[in-house]
């Protein structure tokens, strides 16, 4: 299952760096992350500051 984005994003781009598929890209109002690119590999998670992702 791929991970999601929670509304506690603050846009700062460090997930969109970290991810190896390039799956995450900004959207209208907080990053996005496309389920069908994901490889469920945590990189964004564990660069995130605020936590604000998880496993969906």
């Amino acid at each position: 299952m791929a991970y999601v984005i929670s509304d506690d994003c603050t846009s700062c781009g460090a997930c969109e760096d970290s991810c190896p598929v390039e799956a995450i890209s900004e959207g209208a109002d907080q990053y996005e992350i496309n389920a069908e690119l994901c490889t469920d590999c945590g990189a964004c998670a564990d660069t995130c500051p605020v936590g604000a992702i998880s496993e969906g």
